[in-house]
């Protein structure tokens, strides 16, 4: 039983991606979409934007969805809170910052994007998690921390883009999410990203349950707790790092997968990490389509529509007092 929902997944991404691939400003008929998969379509114009514009993009919100999806399950473990997410936390928007900064300054030509927002998001995780590991505070807390942190690191943003206007539309590009220029090495970039986050978290989906006991019984048990949470808040960092470097800000997907699919099958994270992954992934395919051809001309950024997904969700949770795992 607990196959069916990552079969279903599956098939569901398969038959996404493929209507996507004709779906656009430029409509191709499906027959076109085949043919030009299997290589038998002559048409230059068609073969371009299938192969090297619309294909890319599908691929990489497939891949950026599940690395997504499965860093906010295990935000949500390491501080033992279903509502923590990289974006309400304010580790997106980290990694934007240092992507900004650095953009700003001059670096980003000399350590590379990637490196940039890794170090952004690295200083918000560890300041998160610092606070977090107080028993004293509140969960209600630390989501308000996140948030407080979103809003002081959009000022910083803010600022920057004020400060140097020729640098404008390249920050500005950071703080929405975009998939419209993505290329095949950010495909295979990914796609490495996000085996390194998936197989070692299936692997020690134990640790992981073990994060959600108090912390006696993990002692007792003679768990590391403390040495489990940063390495799994390290892994989880560095995949949503390398979501925003090359496609910026797209929020809730890590709220929303983990969220859903631990309705349906439970706590476990035996059986929640890949069906997670797959449901972030299916969430950000679909949110990158609908930006696409909901506007008459040209499109809308992704992580608005992510944000329209998600932030009625979290608002719901807060209302319900859903603050433990079910």
């Amino acid at each position: 039983m607990k196959r069916h929902p990552r079969i279903i997944l599956g098939i569901c991404i398969l038959l996404l991606g493929i209507a996507s691939l004709g779906l656009g400003p430029a409509k191709i008929s499906f027959a076109d979409t085949f043919s030009t998969l299997f290589g038998k379509n002559l048409d230059a114009s068609q073969i371009y934007i299938i192969r090297d514009l619309r294909l890319p993009r599908i691929l990489s919100a497939i891949f950026c969805g599940a690395i997504l999806g499965s860093c906010g399950a295990v935000f949500q473990a390491a501080l033992r809170n279903p509502m923590a997410d990289p974006f309400v936390l304010g580790v997106s928007s980290g990694a934007s910052f240092g992507v900004a900064l650095s953009i700003s300054l001059g670096y980003s030509s000399i350590i590379g994007l990637p490196f940039s927002a890794l170090v952004g998001a690295l200083l918000t995780t560890l300041f998160i998690f610092s606070l977090g590991m107080h028993t004293k505070v509140s969960k209600t807390t630390l989501l308000l921390t996140g948030v407080a942190t979103n809003y002081i690191l959009s000022a910083g943003m803010t600022l920057l883009m004020f400060l140097h206007h020729e640098q404008y539309d390249r920050i500005l590009f950071w703080t929405m999410g975009s998939f419209s220029s993505s290329t095949w090495s950010q495909v295979i970039y990914t796609f490495i990203v996000s085996l390194l986050c998936i197989i070692p978290l299936s692997l020690k989906h134990r640790d992981l349950d073990m994060l959600l006991l108090d912390e006696g019984s993990a002692l007792s048990g003679g768990f590391p707790m403390g040495r489990a949470r940063i390495l799994f808040l390290l892994l989880a960092t560095l995949g949503v790092a390398t979501c925003v470097s090359f496609f910026g800000v797209i929020g809730f997907i890590g709220l929303m997968a983990p969220h859903v699919i631990r309705l349906i099958l439970g706590p476990s994270h035996k059986h929640l990490l890949l069906p997670t992954a797959m449901f972030g992934s299916l969430l950000l395919l679909g949110s990158d389509t609908l930006s696409r051809i909901i506007l008459p001309s040209g499109e809308m950024p992704v992580g608005v529509i992510t944000s329209l997904l998600g932030a009625p969700l979290f608002v719901w949770m807060l209302k319900k007092g859903r603050s433990d795992y079910v």
